[in-house]
């Protein structure tokens, strides 16, 4: 998360040093995309976001592997249930080429995100990395943020209420990233927006269903995905809960955009009314444990698991709790809880994601629990609740959990608690003291004194 925001912080002294009149902003992995919208929505000049593509994956003694497979086989290593050669295999065969890791994971969510916005040229996500269709994305690009200077169109005139409205829905709908929440908050907030993206997104889940099934949330890939249609046939599909009436970067609004047919993959991008599943792929989750709520990729977590009550296995520190793995003393039934990552914890957030990766390969995904306020990947399976809010070290209720404690989580219900009397949840709270730690006089400790609470963005830079 820091390295979002110094990004934003970057494009501002490199555009008002050189006092440039509109930009293209080249976006690649996770944070750069969030961080271009970022510094768009702030400079508010003209400006195109350009997704840079996805990688392929490869293929390994006859299997299709790429960067999740890899993931993955991790805990598979630690139980001892791969040899470590055979995963070294796995790391030289699972990337083809350039670009964001294949998957619905946070980068392409984000690229998909972007048009859905509007701030991203229509039908240009998700994109192979160095294809003929990014080359001509690019080519018109260049065209286009002419057309977009001239006519004075800039972000804040595209990146309105209706048009983050437009994105949650699109989100809800494909099942994006859990990381899309906090995001799509941090472009909010610098677009000077007052938006509570957190209820958004707890309302837009009620009334949408998932209509498409990209890994990891079922078996389709990324490619299959954009040679269906991609971001601009899902746009279609909502087309009746849009607001269509909104301007994007192609100097149109997207009723313009949505007036002209085009072909959709009914076997990959399901119409609304037969989608996959009847039900949100992304909700928000609340209950004493996270009064501010929290995030679970519905769409990744079986049906028969929506319902899950154990023991607390408390852990600080990732490694740590990998290690616990591998020597067995995580066992199914267990809920283990990762704290104090989150922006103030981390400090700067902790990616979590290397545990969950490791708990699937352990055979565990679907029998463990995870209850975190670090940062997962787009790519995470099972019972994972993410971003609780507020985060631990904020003196969040997540920070108050004691090994072996009883924590209930019921996701028909949109319910995560910890199961004791409330006296005593009361008295935790009063007594818990903020830990001690002198940080060293760099980046993340002016980052930990300036950051903006995680459901506001984690935005750098605290408004008054």
């Amino acid at each position: 998360m820091p390295t979002r925001d110094l990004m934003v912080n970057d494009i501002e002294v490199m555009i008002e040093g050189a006092v440039l009149d509109g930009m293209i902003l080249l976006s690649s992995c996770d944070k750069t995309t969030p961080a271009h919208l970022m510094a768009a929505a702030r400079l508010n000049i003209p400006a195109i976001v350009v997704p840079c593509g996805y990688q392929l994956g490869g293929h390994c003694q006859g299997k299709p592997v790429d960067i999740e497979e890899v993931y993955k086989a991790v805990g598979a290593v630690v139980k001892g249930a791969m040899p470590l050669n055979e995963l070294e295999e796995w790391t030289r065969c699972a990337i083809k080429g350039p670009g964001v890791c294949a998957g619905l994971a946070t980068a392409n969510s984000m690229h998909c995100l972007a048009e859905a916005l509007g701030m991203a040229l229509p039908g240009t996500t998700p994109v192979r990395a160095n294809s003929e269709q990014l080359k001509a994305t690019i080519q018109k690009a260049g065209q286009k943020i002419i057309e977009l200077v001239e006519k004075d169109i800039r972000p804040r005139d595209i990146l309105t209420k209706q048009a983050f409205q437009n994105a949650v829905r699109v989100a809800v709908s494909i099942g994006c990233s859990v990381n899309t929440v906090r995001h799509l908050a941090a472009i909010a907030v610098e677009a000077e927006m007052d938006i509570d993206m957190v209820k958004l997104f707890e309302e837009e889940a009620e009334q949408l269903n998932q209509i498409t099934q990209i890994r990891p949330n079922g078996p389709h890939r990324i490619e299959q995905f954009e040679a269906a249609g991609g971001t601009l046939a899902v746009l279609h599909r909502l087309k009746e809960q849009l607001n269509r009436g909104v301007m994007t970067v192609e100097n149109t609004t997207l009723e313009q955009i949505l007036s002209k047919e085009i072909t959709i993959d009914e076997t990959i991008i399901r119409p609304v009314n037969n989608p996959f599943r009847k039900e949100p792929g992304l909700v928000i989750i609340r209950g004493n444990i996270a009064p501010s709520g929290a995030i679970v990729k519905l769409s990744a977590v079986e049906a028969a698991n929506r319902e899950f009550t154990g023991p607390a296995r408390v852990f600080e520190d990732e490694d740590v709790a990998i290690q616990e793995l591998g020597k067995g003393r995580i066992k199914a039934g267990d809920i283990v809880v990762l704290r104090m990552m989150g922006p103030v914890g981390g400090p700067g957030t902790v990616f979590a994601c290397s545990f969950m990766a490791a708990l699937a390969g352990a055979g565990l995904g679907d029998t463990v629990a995870v209850v975190t306020d670090g940062e997962l990947s787009g790519l995470n399976r099972g019972i994972t609740i993410g971003q609780v809010m507020p985060e631990a070290a904020c003196g969040g209720p997540l920070a108050i959990i004691e090994e072996g404690d009883t924590i209930q989580i019921n996701l028909n219900d949109r319910t995560i608690n910890l199961m004791i009397p409330e006296h005593e949840y009361g008295t935790r709270l009063t007594n818990w003291k903020k830990p001690q730690r002198k940080l060293p006089n760099n980046w993340l400790k002016f980052y930990v004194d300036n950051v903006m609470p995680i459901e506001q963005g984690a935005v750098f830079g605290k408004r008054n």
